[in-house]
């Protein structure tokens, strides 16, 4: 029976180990990543002017307030993208609701902020 007991220690304290060293793995990998990964955003607004595009993002969040946005400089236009979504089909139900207000909304792939 005592030897049962320890043999069942000692996996536990392995698995813990295991799971200790996935967690530093997670945390190294998500600082050389920036916390980034693959994923899909959607385009509301694109252009060279900076303060149209930032008036796009202030309507944005006044309708979506729940929805994170962007506002990058992609050379030569300045461009408004909202949500960090890990599928497509994930985009693709937010789109439906970003297309009542914002019609010509679309889905592109990119980098995402990954959440933990």
């Amino acid at each position: 029976m005592f030897t049962m007991l320890l043999g069942h220690l000692s996996a536990q304290n392995t698995n813990q180990v295991k799971v200790d060293q996935l967690i530093e793995k997670k945390a190294e990998y998500h600082k050389l990543t920036n916390g980034e990964i693959d994923g899909y955003r959607i385009k509301i607004h694109f252009g060279v002017d900076k303060e149209a595009a930032q008036n796009v993002r202030t309507k944005f969040s006044a309708k979506f307030s729940d929805i994170g946005t962007n506002l990058e400089y992609q050379q030569p236009n300045f461009v408004v993208l909202v949500g960090d979504y890990k599928t497509k089909l994930e985009a693709f139900e937010a789109l439906k609701k970003i297309q009542v207000e914002f019609s010509n909304a679309f889905i592109v792939k990119g980098k995402i902020h990954a959440k933990i």
